[in-house]
């Protein structure tokens, strides 16, 4: 059972996360939950805190990420009428352009390596079986 000493602790680290993710500094982050930036800045250099601080910003950053992939429909649809309104100036046609064949070049890039990292599992695995036989 956790004392209270430890319970305030876990509080504070819980706190301290989670204001880290909305304040721009450690010290206006200790401010934001009333605490003093001498004990953030100890609590900041916890082996639990760090974990927890990179878990939760992985997790924020893994919103965003699905966020802006909902978004890439509409940014496709964007660049492509951008690209072909004869009334845009040429420049910014180009660059959409530009925009549009970069992007087609990197999804066949990532097909090929998912590709042969598939074909490489698959090889892995079939040397695997052949070894226990």
């Amino acid at each position: 059972m956790r004392s209270t000493r430890d319970s305030r602790k876990f509080r504070q680290r819980e706190q301290l996360v989670v204001a880290l993710l909305q304040q721009p500094t450690l010290e206006k982050a200790a401010a934001s939950i009333g605490i003093s930036a001498v004990t953030a800045w100890r609590i900041s250099r916890t082996p639990e805190f760090k974990e927890e601080y990179r878990k939760a910003r992985r997790e924020a950053y893994s919103q965003t990420m699905a966020r802006v992939q909902q978004a890439s429909g509409a940014a496709v649809t964007t660049l492509l009428k951008v690209m072909v309104d004869q009334s845009t100036p040429p420049a910014s046609r180009v660059r959409a352009a530009d925009c549009v064949l970069d992007h087609a070049a990197k999804t066949m890039e990532f097909e090929d390596i998912e590709s042969r990292l598939s074909e490489l599992e698959r090889s892995v695995e079939s040397s695997k079986t052949g070894s226990r036989q």
